[in-house]
């Protein structure tokens, strides 16, 4: 049975990869992937904030009025609210490059185009073999259109892309008026790959204190569903390879996305909850569950149930709605 896959470039040993996030932040998390299993890893994401963050205070620094930049990077969380400094995740970077023989994908988050994108030429320089860009914007101005939103998400991949030779992939919000016309936008101005869908964390209230917040919790697979239909209706009609993160915590779940179109699935939540050995046993799962089915590859296995290859594509579009919201009634 062949479970090799294919993900910006990089010829992997299966389709279940460790997602941005936590666990790899030292070496010693980048051995134990290894060691079970994993057949890349993704750093978690620099943040646009924290380089600007930097820079500011290397202006400020360097300039002899220490209110200059005050008003300026007051918007700015403070360095300590940050794992690794940008100085510092490029030595992890170079380091993992060292400690292990696995691709290494890092991660740049923003949505404007500056000084930190310079840091996408520093990160393929330390060794990075792709760049996952996650653009993460909420437009809060009344005034400013969809169209200037995501214009300027397609500036900031085409500005990368004119810096990096190595692959990029683009991780997505769903909340897009029309998603596939912005999937393709961003696969014309440069990316390789694309990441559905990035994960919201919406601030709670203590009503108490009236303050805001912030609140995480892991993914659960509830969240599969919106991810699985985006992947079936743009598999095959974007000219970029997929991948589905967000739900997985299961094998099914992974059969699920491959079907759907996905070349590879992203697992953070699962590994968190269960530990990295989760990784063993959802490859495993995977295993099983096609040699049941008498499916011979990952590769055929791919994209059979898309929009373009389901036996009813209109059961991704507004049939399937009608006919659940009718049925519910007739209950």
């Amino acid at each position: 049975m062949d479970l090799t896959t294919r993900w910006l470039g990089l010829e992997l040993a299966h389709p279940i990869v460790p997602g941005a996030g936590p666990l790899y932040d030292g070496l010693d998390g980048v051995r134990r992937l290894e060691d079970a299993g994993a057949p890349l890893i993704t750093l978690r994401a620099l943040f646009e904030e924290q380089i600007v963050g930097e820079q500011f205070a290397l202006a400020r620094a360097i300039d002899s009025s220490s209110d200059a930049f005050a008003e300026a990077s007051s918007f700015l969380p403070g360095t300590h609210e940050f794992v690794l400094g940008p100085d510092e995740y490029l030595e992890h970077l170079r380091c993992s490059k060292a400690a292990t023989r696995l691709p290494i994908v890092a991660s740049l988050n923003g949505t404007t185009q500056g000084g930190w994108l310079d840091y996408a030429t520093l990160l393929e320089q330390a060794g990075a073999d792709a760049l996952e860009l996650n653009l993460y914007e909420l437009a809060t101005h009344p005034e400013r259109t969809a169209a200037a939103v995501e214009s300027a998400l397609l500036d900031v991949v085409r500005a990368v892309r004119r810096r990096i030779r190595i692959p990029i992939a683009v991780k997505l919000s769903p909340f897009f008026t029309s998603l596939p016309n912005v999937a393709h936008g961003l696969v014309k101005a440069g990316a390789d790959g694309l990441v559905l869908f990035t994960r919201f964390y919406q601030p709670d209230i203590d009503p108490g204190a009236q303050e805001y917040r912030p609140t995480l919790r892991l993914s659960t697979p509830d969240e599969l569903n919106l991810r699985l239909r985006w992947i079936a209706i743009l598999h095959g009609r974007v000219g970029a390879q997929l991948a589905l993160t967000g739900g997985v915590h299961h094998g099914s779940d992974v059969v699920k996305a491959l079907q759907c179109g996905a070349s590879v699935v992203q697992v953070v939540s699962a590994l968190l909850a269960q530990g990295v050995d989760q990784l063993h046993a959802l490859v495993a799962q995977l295993r099983v569950w096609m040699e049941e089915h008498d499916w011979n590859s990952v590769t055929s296995l791919v994209g059979c149930m898309s929009h373009q290859h389901c036996p009813d594509p209109r059961q991704l579009e507004r049939a399937n709605y009608a006919r659940l919201l009718q049925s519910w009634a007739r209950e």
